[in-house]
């Protein structure tokens, strides 16, 4: 990202990663939510406030929680009869 200040860059990469979007669609969404557009109009608002609370695991953390989850998704046909 060309002459744009090494912070707004950094904020901007992070934005992306977060949506798990491409820099060009993140720019392009953030331009519309601060300037106005047609697409603002059709997208829900975004809300930050509980992001305090969610954070992002790793492959390893995420595979870990599935795993203790696997037990409760089992399907027990005794208790379908």
């Amino acid at each position: 990202m060309r002459k744009l200040p090494p912070e707004l860059a950094r904020a901007i990469r992070r934005r992306a990663e977060a949506d798990r979007a491409s820099l060009s669609k993140t720019v392009i969404r953030l331009l519309e939510e601060h300037l106005g557009g047609a697409a603002q109009a059709k997208r829900r608002p975004l809300y930050h406030d509980l992001d305090h609370l969610a954070g992002r695991w790793s492959r390893k953390q995420a595979a870990e929680f599935e795993k203790a989850l696997a037990a409760q998704r089992k399907i027990d046909p005794e208790l379908w009869k």
